[in-house]
């Protein structure tokens, strides 16, 4: 029998795995997850019943056009139904983008530090990474951007609250920005946390809602998921808002069936409760500005965040910040050399994360 391998495409060699937030160990103190950016609230009302009515005939496969959710978002963003695609969280449909735009030879702009998946999707379709720095404020470098791409450019990656650092773009910034982008590349305005923003004008002007930025800009596509505010992580359910060409591509390199009946039902009646989501949404971002606060108080420099986690630049002693607060009931996200991204979550765990944070910088 031989020996050999089957062939493999070689840009898959030296790819980084993705690192989810890593659960609390078992046996340990009562332990809160913030090592994930989840929605620490259950489902919202309406969403078990639809998930329960959908579970009797998961037997059959989903609806693939995703009618009814793809109806309801064109009711809640006004825009038509052509404009629309889903996938498997925004992840997956920022997967089908670069799928739909670039290959060997191509080029991906994105800053960095920002969400990790990025780097990953790129190389898997065979194109080239640019990443561009953050500022010193870990706010994304526009201007830089904007100069890094060439005639090889594809497309470009804005991460609007940035994850993990929670900063924003603003208006003036975002549309100069936008000016400066050649027509035939595609800018994706990849906005998660878009529910969590509660920025008033600032320099720059407000942050920008990326859907209304899409509208006379063809080469604008936006990214939203329901897996952060909705609360609906496990369900993996996103989705964009482009163009007729960019959503027909997107529609076109998804995965058959990939979004369950359960995942859009939930989607659907989690819009229809959208009151209950605000005053959800309204907490969480209170608890936040408590965090922030305390963490500032307590001597460290914390970004202003409009995401539903914080973001503290430890260095090379990440590592043991986050295996403090592990010992003392809480998982928090380390990205080694560089800092650690904390969930706001349960009250709870929140005051033991702060705690944590008290001790450790004394120590410093």
């Amino acid at each position: 029998m031989s020996e050999t391998s089957p062939k493999l495409r070689t840009e898959l060699e030296g790819i980084p795995t993705y690192k989810p937030g890593r659960p609390a160990a078992a046996g340990g103190p009562v332990a809160y997850k913030l090592s994930s950016n989840e929605n620490p609230y259950p489902p919202l009302p309406g969403v078990m019943e639809s998930v329960t009515a959908a579970a009797s005939s998961f037997n059959r496969y989903p609806d693939m056009a995703c009618t009814g959710l793809m109806n309801e978002l064109s009711d809640r963003f006004a825009v038509p139904v052509t404009h629309l695609a889903t996938g498997t969280g925004s992840v997956g449909v920022a997967q089908q983008l670069i799928q739909s735009t670039a290959g060997p030879g191509d080029e991906v702009i994105y800053a960095w530090r920002s969400f990790e998946a990025y780097p990953i999707i790129t190389q898997i379709s065979g194109a080239t990474s640019v990443q561009v720095p953050l500022t010193p404020g870990d706010v994304h470098d526009l201007d830089a951007m904007a100069d890094a791409i060439t005639d090889r450019t594809r497309l470009v990656f804005v991460c609007n609250p940035n994850n993990p650092t929670g900063t924003v773009v603003r208006r003036a910034g975002l549309e100069r920005f936008l000016e400066r982008v050649p027509s035939d590349v595609l800018v994706v305005l990849d906005e998660a946390y878009r529910e969590f923003i509660r920025s008033a004008e600032g320099e720059g002007g407000a942050v920008p809602d990326g859907v209304e930025l899409y509208r006379d800009r063809p080469n604008v596509c936006v990214l939203r998921t329901f897996s952060k505010a909705y609360g609906l992580a496990g369900l993996r359910v996103g989705f964009a808002i482009a163009h007729e060409p960019v959503a027909a591509a997107l529609r076109k390199t998804a995965v058959p069936f990939g979004v369950s009946q359960l995942a859009q039902d939930a989607a659907i009646a989690s819009l229809r409760a959208e009151d209950e989501l605000l005053g959800r949404v309204g907490s969480l971002v209170c608890e936040r500005t408590r965090v922030a606060d305390g963490l500032r108080a307590q001597g460290w420099t914390v970004p202003e965040t409009q995401a539903n986690f914080v973001w503290l630049r430890l260095g090379e002693r990440t590592v043991a910040f986050a295996a403090a607060c592990e010992r003392a009931g809480v998982v928090v996200r380390p990205f080694p050399g560089e800092g650690v991204r904390v969930t706001v979550g349960e009250t709870e765990g929140n005051d033991i994360f702060l705690k944590v944070a008290e001790g450790f910088r004394k120590e410093l």
